[in-house]
């Protein structure tokens, strides 16, 4: 078997893999409240409404990156004989740190713009937010590898 970017390369694997990513979002958005979650559920509206297609797009640029940040994790999981999901969980802030390091220098090449603002704007508690989705995101990866 070969490194999670290596599976994303055979193109009907990595449609696969982005249409589950954006039902990942689209179940992590649904389930935040309050006024925070009010901005994000914003945001992220703001965004599907910007293109059609955008999300799949900005999925599809960033998963080579994602896929590698996350494969030092599934390694070890893999070394360790535990399930992902369990491994990310006692390894959460440092999987987000890994995720968020690649938006924030993508977002810090930005020009400005809409996305760059609303991201600029979200940042602050995102880390937070990449921990919540780590479960979501590890049983993702476990059937994208599986």
């Amino acid at each position: 078997m070969g490194t999670l970017r290596e599976l994303a390369s055979e193109p009907s694997k990595r449609k696969q893999l982005i249409e589950d990513a954006l039902h990942v979002v689209d179940a992590e958005v649904g389930d935040k409240g309050g006024l925070g979650g009010m901005a994000i559920k914003a945001a992220y509206a703001m965004t599907k409404g910007l293109a059609p297609g955008m999300l799949h797009k900005i999925l599809d640029n960033l998963a080579n990156d994602f896929l590698d940040a996350l494969e030092p994790f599934y390694q070890q999981a893999k070394q360790q004989g535990v399930d992902l999901r369990s491994y990310l969980a006692t390894k959460s802030a440092d999987a987000a740190n890994a995720l968020l390091s690649i938006t924030d220098q993508r977002a810090a090449n930005e020009s400005g713009g809409t996305l760059k603002k609303g991201y600029e704007k979200l940042r602050p508690t995102a880390q937070k937010h990449v921990e919540q989705a780590v479960p979501r995101l590890a049983d993702l990866i476990s059937r994208f590898a599986g």
